[in-house]
């Protein structure tokens, strides 16, 4: 090869290294192959960042995202796991997760979310663990998780719902672990648990039910743990436990109310 061939191929390397380099958003940290994993957390970001169309791991925790835009992830199609914990964020947009078709886990626990629009969760098809756990939110409006049809665990606690309605887990029907700890539930209406008869786990502990939602819960086929603990329930049916069958293998009811 002569010199100016060997030129050309130093400064083409070159044009590579710093176009890796430059892939890799500022105040962050990438490694893995490809620099598929991004790591931002408590980097002062108030936007979402660009990084490489590669990635598969973002984590974002720590950060300052008051609103989640529409489309603020669009481009990184190979995402398979979000990291947005104890990063302020209050609402969800419509669309905000569009394009993540791959995402399997998605972290939003311990931020201020009270705002879910309809089709926040749009294209998440391939999503199996979410974590809404120690937000605000007040209520789950129908055919909100109805994109999420391979949803199998879903973390609720420490908000402040206080009923859940008939069609709430429209679409999400492979759901099998359901944690409602610590929220301000006083009602499950019937119909509510109809669309995730499959459930092995549930927990409705600490929370306001005086009475036990017999209708709702009957809808229930394979229950193996509940937990009903620190409510104020006085009564429970003979029969409420029956749909259960014989898979019913832990039940929680200490620090209740209990007369019979």
């Amino acid at each position: 090869m002569n010199r100016s061939g060997c030129f050309l191929s130093v400064l083409s390397l070159l044009a590579c290294l710093i176009s890796v380099v430059q892939a890799c958003p500022p105040s962050c940290h990438c490694h893995g192959g490809d620099l598929q994993h991004v790591i931002c957390d408590n980097a002062g970001l108030k936007k979402i960042p660009k990084v490489p169309e590669q990635t598969r791991l973002l984590n974002l925790q720590k950060n300052n995202f008051p609103v989640l835009p529409t489309n603020g992830f669009r481009d990184m199609k190979k995402l398979v796991s979000l990291h947005l914990q104890s990063s302020r964020i209050k609402e969800i947009s419509t669309g905000a997760f569009r394009g993540l078709k791959n995402l399997v886990y998605l972290y939003l626990t311990d931020n201020q979310i009270s705002v879910i629009k309809p089709g926040a969760f749009d294209d998440l098809s391939e999503l199996t663990y979410l974590y809404l756990d120690q937000n605000k939110i007040p209520d789950l409006s129908k055919g909100i998780l109805s994109p999420l049809v391979n949803l199998f665990i879903l973390h609720l606690g420490s908000n402040k719902i206080r009923e859940l309605k008939a069609g709430v887990f429209s679409g999400a029907k492979d759901l099998r672990w359901l944690f409602l700890s610590d929220n301000s539930l006083t009602n499950l209406l019937p119909g509510a648990l109809e669309d995730v008869e499959n459930l092995a786990v549930l927990h409705l502990d600490k929370n306001q039910l005086s009475s036990y939602p017999v209708s709702a819960m009957s809808k229930l086929r394979v229950l193996e743990e509940l937990k009903l603990s620190h409510n104020p329930i006085e009564v429970i049916p003979d029969n409420a436990f029956q749909s259960f069958g014989r898979y019913m293998q832990t039940l929680h009811l200490d620090n209740m109310k209990l007369k019979k």
